[in-house]
């Protein structure tokens, strides 16, 4: 594999490990819903602001999310909903290998 070839493979897998955490993908289903501060975003997910607030900035390093600091409140909205598109396939297989599972069982 060539540098230029592996510095994309790199890249590609820096956004899934970002995205690799139950928390974080709940976040971004949060967040495809609409703009959110991070004292909502903290309240859905149950957990200290400083832990969703590194779980964001692992996605915003990412390029998943945005913010915008508005006084002394920040606000993260989506910023590739393309990622949803992932989350889609994702279910996919996940019908698929159920659907797989449960044939098994009625043979």
């Amino acid at each position: 594999m060539d540098p230029k070839t592996l510095a994309r493979y790199e890249a590609r897998a820096h956004i899934i490990k970002a995205m690799a955490h139950p928390t974080r993908l709940f976040l971004v289903d949060e967040l495809a819903k609409g703009e959110k501060c991070v004292c909502e975003l903290t309240e859905l997910v149950g957990a200290d602001i400083s832990t969703v607030s590194k779980h964001l900035s692992l996605l915003k390093n990412a390029g998943i999310v945005q913010d915008d600091k508005r006084g002394l409140m920040v606000f993260y909205t989506l910023r590739t909903p393309c990622v949803l598109n992932l989350f889609a396939c994702i279910e996919g297989v996940m019908k698929q290998k159920a659907a797989e599972a449960l044939a098994a069982l009625e043979s």
